[in-house]
């Protein structure tokens, strides 16, 4: 008999692709609100917008920032690389409206996404997914690549009224699905707030180490780690 009987997924960057989705929609973004206007270069929108969505993701999983912060900051900041552009809070609103709707409506997932929920499924594994993701935008993604139907439970931060990492969005998670600590497994590719969350609440976790993370330098060592998903059936039959 298999140990796990509940797997808890991350759902961003581990089974859609988010940044490769979000590459496609930042320029499409830029193309609707004519920045090339304030930017000679669009890279260097692109550059300053990836280092602060990073830092300010970062900030939110930890409940330093609010959800409307980080909204209206996320594009304030890259806009204020521009020249002669008046970043207000109702244009940024309106930019990150347009760049949610552009994101929201893309159905690409991460290479094996499909085939790894198929074969997940025939196992008889209960699937929840585990998103800090906004409301309204998850099931839009959700819908958009297909990935909805496997999911027993859906569980959003903005829900639990906590982010992963913290060990109450991981109560939360259980007392939703009814999953127990000891026959589930955490899957996601970020560290902070999908691996060492569930590994700190008294879980299993694996590593879908889609960044190249050096392993050996992780002060709490994942379950397992993968860097495809194409391998986790090797370890989950």
């Amino acid at each position: 008999m298999k140990k796990y009987k509940d797997l808890f997924i991350d759902f961003d960057d581990t089974l859609y692709d988010t940044h490769g989705n979000a590459v496609i929609a930042l320029r499409e973004t830029f193309e609707a609100f004519a920045l090339e206007r304030y930017f000679p270069d669009p890279q260097a929108f692109y550059n300053a917008y990836w280092m602060t969505n990073i830092d300010l993701w970062t900030r939110y999983s930890k409940g330093e920032i609010t959800r409307d912060y980080l909204i209206v900051e996320r594009f304030r900041r890259p806009l204020s690389v521009g020249k002669g552009i008046d970043a207000t809070e109702e244009f940024c609103l309106e930019m990150s409206d347009c760049f949610l709707d552009f994101c929201s409506s893309k159905p690409g997932v991460v290479k094996g996404a499909h085939e790894l929920m198929d074969y997940l499924r025939q196992c008889g594994y209960r699937m929840h997914m585990c998103s800090n993701g906004f409301h309204e935008v998850q099931y839009k993604k959700l819908d958009a690549c297909g990935l909805k139907d496997y999911f027993d439970t859906i569980i959003l931060s903005e829900d639990a009224g906590f982010n992963k990492p913290s060990s109450q969005y991981f109560d939360y998670a259980f007392r939703q699905s009814g999953a127990q600590r000891e026959t589930t497994l955490m899957i996601g590719d970020n560290l902070q707030t999908d691996i060492l969350g569930a590994l700190a609440s008294g879980m299993d976790a694996m590593l879908f180490n889609r960044w190249e993370v050096d392993v050996n330098e992780i002060p709490q060592r994942p379950t397992f780690v993968v860097s495809s998903l194409l391998d986790i059936p090797n370890i989950l039959k």
